[in-house]
């Protein structure tokens, strides 16, 4: 099962991924782990991207398509993968589509969160709340002003992702507001298509 997840920010992404990987015995690739690999591996990719990184510059689509291609080469993605927060651009997706042709791999499903933005960043505060009540460490942009800047930088830059896996029928969505077990639920049966 080769899986892409989209979805803004807070819309249950890493949850159901988690369940996800459990299910179907793949790993859910994050491209900032992924990066870091390969720059602490000192792989070709890695090492253009540690220059990029260290000049204070943004990694290209290249380098980080690179980086994806050499992970899903590697065993424990011989079942699949799930990508969340990759690809971020209309450029990016069709990078990795590219870069899938081209390993004779394509993808099984693209599957959108779709939620409402004033109930996320209620689930945000919510999220916050638990996390201090258990004694747990906040994450420094999980305040409204933040998570609103990340909204709207999705919005912009993310959300054409949706659009344009739709415009060569590959989107499926679900209702990323429901609770999560009945979000499980319609994963499921929509992969199961």
């Amino acid at each position: 099962m080769r899986l892409i997840l989209l979805g803004p920010p807070g819309a249950g992404k890493g949850t159901q991924s988690a369940r996800l990987e459990k299910k179907f015995g793949i790993p859910q690739l994050s491209t900032g782990d992924m990066l870091r690999a390969a720059v602490k591996a000192g792989t070709p990719v890695g090492l253009k991207a540690k220059a990029v990184m260290e000049s204070g510059g943004l990694v290209s689509d290249e380098i980080v398509v690179g980086i994806i291609a050499d992970r899903i080469g590697e065993a424990d993605c011989a079942k699949g993968f799930i990508l969340d927060g990759f690809p971020r651009t209309v450029a990016q997706a069709k990078a990795l589509d590219a870069m899938l042709k081209q390993k004779g791999m394509k993808l099984d499903a693209v599957v959108e969160l779709v939620v409402d933005e004033k109930a996320l960043v209620a689930r945000m505060e919510n999220r916050v709340k638990e996390t201090l009540a258990a004694g747990g460490a906040v994450r420094a942009d999980d305040n409204p002003e933040a998570f609103a800047k990340r909204l709207t930088q999705y919005r912009e830059q993310t959300a054409p992702v949706s659009d344009y896996y739709k415009s060569v029928g590959e989107l499926r969505t679900v209702d990323g507001m429901a609770a999560i077990d009945d979000v499980t639920a319609q994963l499921d049966k929509v992969l199961a298509k």
